[in-house]
């Protein structure tokens, strides 16, 4: 396999693993805190050890990983917008899972995220030839 399609098959699966664990680490994390009151120390606590929160909090963690090496071999300036669908999947999440209300405004700003992501995402990861090793 060339080095490119190398990269782009490893940035597609990395940009999904980091766009998947943000929503769903956000999701349990939004599920766990609902109701909660957070006025101490002990409250905070308490919640971080409460099951849906380490889920969310363990899910977030390994959106931050996956991030970190998904920047080790691509460039910042493409891995923000595709990774921003994150923001797209938070929506409908909170839409359809949350029963928030999303107003005409956001979902249009929703669709101009995808428009971006798409407009990015046919670009190449990386711009740079970069140092041996890195892909």
């Amino acid at each position: 396999m060339k080095s490119d399609a190398r990269i782009r098959t490893k940035t597609k699966i990395f940009a999904g693993i980091v766009i998947v664990s943000n929503a769903l680490g956000n999701f349990a994390l939004a599920s766990g805190m609902r109701g909660r009151r957070t006025a101490a120390i002990v409250d905070y606590l308490a919640a971080i050890f409460s099951p849906w929160v380490a889920i969310g909090i363990l899910l977030l963690i390994l959106w931050l990983l996956s991030r970190m090496a998904l920047l080790s071999w691509a460039d910042l300036s493409y891995v923000l917008p595709v990774t921003s669908l994150g923001y797209v999947a938070n929506a409908l999440v909170g839409r359809f899972f949350l029963n928030e209300h999303i107003d005409p405004a956001r979902w249009a700003g929703t669709l101009l995220i995808v428009a971006g992501t798409i407009l990015v995402g046919r670009g190449s990861p990386r711009t740079h030839a970069g140092e041996k090793g890195r892909a």
